[in-house]
């Protein structure tokens, strides 16, 4: 797993505000729907983006095809899909997103070429990493073991 400094991820994370995420999954079951549900009860807007669900509603946004479809002010894209997709998103992230920050791949998901590209136009990068693990972490919500705060304790 890639290592960041903790600030930088808190940066990213505090900044960001509307994110794409590719891949989103509409089954609720499904990793990518956990971590969207999460991120918009935290009050990011996220934009599903899904070819095979176009027409439905996640969070209050509907579902798009596209990243060219998502609409202005996506500041981040988040990529659930495996790694040799990335740089095609990334390619296009970069020549529609003109707000676009950031560019984070899921835990599993590592592409250095496009991350090279990503960072030339000047967009930070994470890879290998969970948004929703990583602001539970740096926002409190999380201990070291992975815990909820206040809710597993060892006094009798």
């Amino acid at each position: 797993m890639a290592e960041y400094d903790d600030s930088f991820l808190k940066d990213i994370l505090t900044r960001s505000k509307v994110i794409a995420m590719v891949g989103l999954s509409p089954d609720p079951l499904r990793a990518s729907y956990f971590v969207g549900r999460y991120l918009s009860l935290r009050g990011y807007r996220v934009i599903p983006v899904n070819p095979r669900a176009v027409g439905q509603v996640l969070f209050g946004e509907p579902v798009v095809g596209s990243l060219a479809e998502a609409g202005p002010g996506v500041d981040m894209v988040d990529i659930f899909r495996r790694s040799e997709a990335v740089p095609g998103i990334v390619d296009e992230a970069i020549e529609v997103l003109p707000d676009l920050r950031t560019i984070w791949m899921q835990i599993g998901v590592e592409h250095e070429g496009a991350a090279g590209v990503a960072r030339a136009a000047g967009i930070d990068v994470v890879q290998d990493r969970c948004p929703k693990i990583e602001h539970q972490r740096l926002f409190g919500e999380l201990r070291k073991a992975g815990f909820a705060t206040g809710v597993i304790s060892s006094k009798l």
